[in-house]
């Protein structure tokens, strides 16, 4: 793997899509921004919200300022559909913010690969709803997820 692969590679099946939701999960969860932008194009297009990156420079200058706000950070990533060179995914995070006022953002994302396995599009929906800290359902430490932690199906999200 280069700057400029990053297997497994399109068309996608089972597998392989699963295997890709994991490792960009795992990815996220290290909240470092220049390891995280190496996933996508160098003239990747995001929609974020109310943001739309486009490049990894805007890219990397965009997760700095999420991880900067969001802290505690904790995210996990389903396959919801795959066909092709494109991945659908649903995904639940919990942080809090500078106050101390946690939240559970909900979203999905559709991604889009080109034949190196870099992601040039990802279109994200993401709502983020407070909750209490004893509602809390992601509770491993900072980074990657442990394989026995439940995903959102088994979560009930």
């Amino acid at each position: 793997m280069t700057e400029n692969t990053r297997p497994p590679y399109p068309p996608f099946d089972l597998a392989s899509a699963t295997q890709k939701v994991r490792l960009a999960e795992d990815g996220w969860n290290t909240r470092d921004p220049d390891r995280v932008a190496l996933a996508y194009t160098a003239d990747s297009r995001w929609r974020n919200k109310s943001e739309f990156p486009q490049g990894r420079e805007q890219i990397r200058a965009f997760l700095t300022r999420k991880w900067a706000r969001e802290h505690e950070y904790r995210l996990i990533k389903e396959l919801w559909a795959f066909q092709d060179h494109r991945i659908a995914v649903r995904f639940a995070y919990e942080w809090h913010d500078d106050s101390g006022q946690w939240f559970r953002s909900y979203g999905n994302e559709n991604w889009e690969f080109d034949a190196q396995g870099l992601m040039q599009t990802r279109h994200a929906s993401i709502n983020d709803l407070p909750i209490q800290a004893s509602e809390r359902l992601f509770h491993w430490p900072q980074g990657r997820r442990p394989d026995d932690h439940p995903g959102l199906s088994e979560l009930g999200l």
